[in-house]
């Protein structure tokens, strides 16, 4: 099940960036974050494929939501200009944002390539 995220519990789960100027993640596994907003049409596309995959990657990969209508600092703190937005964030490594509704292959190659995650 996807999670929806606010500041508060981004910062404890993702990315504490009122603490560090650095990137420093703060889960203990693998992410993608949708940055969507209730009215946008690709964003309600997308949202039934990430329920999917969080069901088939359930214990792999955190997959979560993040309202920009609601948290406009935390989109704004990533430069969030079109939605959906997500950001794909490994363990160890820098994470990689991608625009627009992607396909569910898409996001699975995402998942193996950038989280380094196999089904």
């Amino acid at each position: 099940m996807t999670e929806l995220l606010t500041k508060e519990t981004f910062l404890k789960k993702v990315f504490n960036y009122e603490e560090n100027k650095e990137w420093k993640f703060e889960g203990d596994k693998p992410c993608i974050i949708d940055f969507y907003a209730d009215w946008c049409g690709p964003c309600k596309m997308v949202a039934p494929i990430l329920e999917e995959l969080s069901e088939e990657y359930a214990g792999k990969v955190d997959i979560y939501k993040v309202d920009t209508e609601v948290e406009q600092e935390l989109s704004a703190a990533f430069g969030i200009r079109s939605i959906p937005s997500m950001l794909f964030c490994p363990m160890g490594e820098q994470p990689q944002m991608a625009q627009g509704a992607l396909p569910k292959h898409n996001l699975e190659e995402v998942i193996k390539d950038v989280l380094k995650i196999e089904k």
